[in-house]
């Protein structure tokens, strides 16, 4: 028995030794082989934002002018005036809250029965007010159109 002991620790060490060797002639060969340069490895984009390898041309870039540069905040798509509507997308009377679609867009503001007129059912067309609620916007002093 200590004769196989010691044949698979001579075997062990024979691989070792074979992968210290090998691992030796890989770093060789990449000290040889000629490393990347930073103008290799620099990429250029061009005026389309294309990525290339070659350098851009510089004239025919557009120079812009300070002045030409315009701000301003584009108008608004809906003009609200007045007190917003809606529809009553759903009620609960048990639970006295419902939901009320924005006719100028498909926001929904939740509602309480207590900040609405009675007799508010659904799809009922009404105007309401916004207030900031702890869970976001809610419609208040819910009336509804004549």
């Amino acid at each position: 028995m200590a004769r196989s002991n010691s044949f698979s620790k001579r075997e062990i060490e024979k691989n070792k030794q074979q992968k210290r060797k090998e691992k030796q002639q890989r770093r060789e060969a990449r000290k040889l082989q000629p490393s990347d340069t930073f103008e290799d490895m620099i990429a250029y984009v061009d005026a389309n934002g294309v990525i290339t390898d070659e350098r851009p041309e510089t004239n025919l870039v557009d120079q812009i002018e300070l002045e030409d540069i315009e701000i301003s905040i584009p108008p608004k798509e809906v003009e609200e005036k007045g007190e917003p509507s809606g529809r009553v997308d759903y009620y609960d009377e048990a639970k006295g809250f419902g939901f009320i679609k924005d006719s100028y867009g498909q926001n929904k503001y939740f509602f309480h029965k207590s900040n609405a007129e009675y007799g508010i059912g659904e799809n009922d067309l009404v105007t309401f007010r916004l207030e900031r609620g702890p869970r976001g916007m809610n419609a208040v002093d819910v009336k509804m159109l004549k």
